[in-house]
């Protein structure tokens, strides 16, 4: 089974792609902002909660309401010649600003990725415009797209929280599979804390898996809640045949705030960096290596020179198979990373997110049998992951 990234190649539309469309919207509006001779129209909308209190699931709710704030996008110039993608987008803000994903709008992965050389955005109204893409976060998939809202109907949706998260809640994805606009599809939250790949060598976790019907085109559109808040950004399916199998990946929308914030203050988005390699630990190879804890990250390796390197952690000498896998024997066991414990091995990356690069902290490790705290600099992540030793 491979993960695929959603972009839906689109050369046959670089050719429409050129010729932006009349502005003009319409719509019921509670607010608008003169701009030249031209006007802003921005929809902002009662909570929908208060709405949606008490009520089964709406599908067609949510659709009508928000379906106005979800875009089709259209990149030119992609991988340095004339090929074209096609993927979604939402509506983040009254001033143009848009959310999809980093992939809609790039080529290349890793140091060699590459921005567009053109985007255009089309409107729920028929309206295309050109985008300039403010910034994007390889490492988390996001990008920000920023329009000029003069003569536009803008229907910002509103975002919600990971806390907003729980397995077997339903969900709707809104995009354009296929190219085929403004399509809906409805499920559930199959599982949360997924880890998926990134544009780099790093995996972008806390991911949302769904079984909302995801397909080439959904990328970078919204996964919603019944309350008509946004879960997520569409990414990823898993797949043996290439097209969608009922396991797609969202963005969680707690990582898309993040990263939105680090594009609309610098351009790019910076990740701490610790450069270790680990294995999750877990009861019965903790008993078959004599490990004196049940749960943790397993230094598995080191990346010479970095920062895990320079603040003395240990990754094991000798290698040992067990349950089918090749381990490294003898290395620490974080436990936990700035006080927040380690019992699953994506814990110590989800500690790792919430702090900048040149921050100083603490790793909690257990070493022959005895636990030490070690204090680290973090480094900023690369765009290539190295390999560790």
């Amino acid at each position: 089974m491979t993960r695929v990234r959603l972009a839906f190649p689109a050369t046959a539309l670089a050719a429409a792609a050129l010729a932006a469309a009349a502005c003009g919207g319409k719509g019921t509006d509670t607010r608008t902002v003169s701009a030249q001779t031209t006007t802003t129209r921005v929809e902002v909308l009662e909570d929908a909660g208060r709405a949606q209190t008490g009520r089964a699931f709406d599908p067609s709710a949510v659709y009508r309401r928000e379906s106005p704030g979800v875009v089709t996008i259209i990149s030119t110039g992609l991988g340095g010649g004339g090929e074209s993608g096609l993927g979604s987008g939402f509506v983040i803000s009254g001033n143009g600003e848009i959310a999809t994903n980093a992939h809609v709008v790039t080529s290349g992965e890793g140091a060699a990725i590459r921005k567009a050389d053109q985007v255009y955005v089309r409107f729920k109204d028929d309206n295309q415009v050109p985008a300039k893409i403010v910034g994007f976060d390889p490492f988390s998939d996001v990008a920000l797209l920023k329009v000029d809202p003069a003569g536009l109907t803008l229907r910002p949706l509103p975002l919600g929280s990971a806390g907003d998260l729980a397995v077997g809640a339903p969900v709707a994805a809104i995009g354009s599979p296929f190219g085929e606009d403004q399509s809906l599809s409805i499920g559930v939250i199959s599982a949360l804390d997924r880890s998926i790949e990134s544009l780099t060598g790093f995996a972008t976790v806390g991911a949302i898996q769904t079984d909302a019907a995801i397909n080439h085109g959904n990328s970078g559109g919204p996964l919603l809640d019944s309350r008509g808040r946004v879960l997520g950004i569409n990414a990823q399916i898993q797949t043996s045949s290439g097209e969608g199998s009922g396991v797609g990946f969202a963005v969680s929308v707690d990582t898309v705030k993040r990263s939105l914030g680090q594009l609309r203050r610098d351009g790019r988005a910076r990740y701490a960096y610790l450069g270790v390699a680990t294995s999750p630990v877990y009861p019965q190879l903790a008993r078959n290596f004599r490990l004196p804890v049940q749960h943790g990250a397993w230094v598995q390796g080191i990346t010479p020179g970095g920062p895990s390197d320079k603040a003395g952690l240990r990754a094991g000498a000798t290698t040992e198979r067990f349950q089918d896998n090749q381990y490294r024997v003898g290395g620490d066991v974080i436990v936990a990373v700035g006080g927040h414990p380690v019992r699953e091995e994506d814990d110590v990356a989800k500690a790792l997110v919430q702090l900048a690069p040149g921050t100083d902290v603490d790793l909690d490790v257990v070493r022959d049998d005895r636990r030490r705290t070690l204090r680290v600099k973090l480094g900023e992540r690369p765009l290539d992951a190295p390999r560790p030793g």
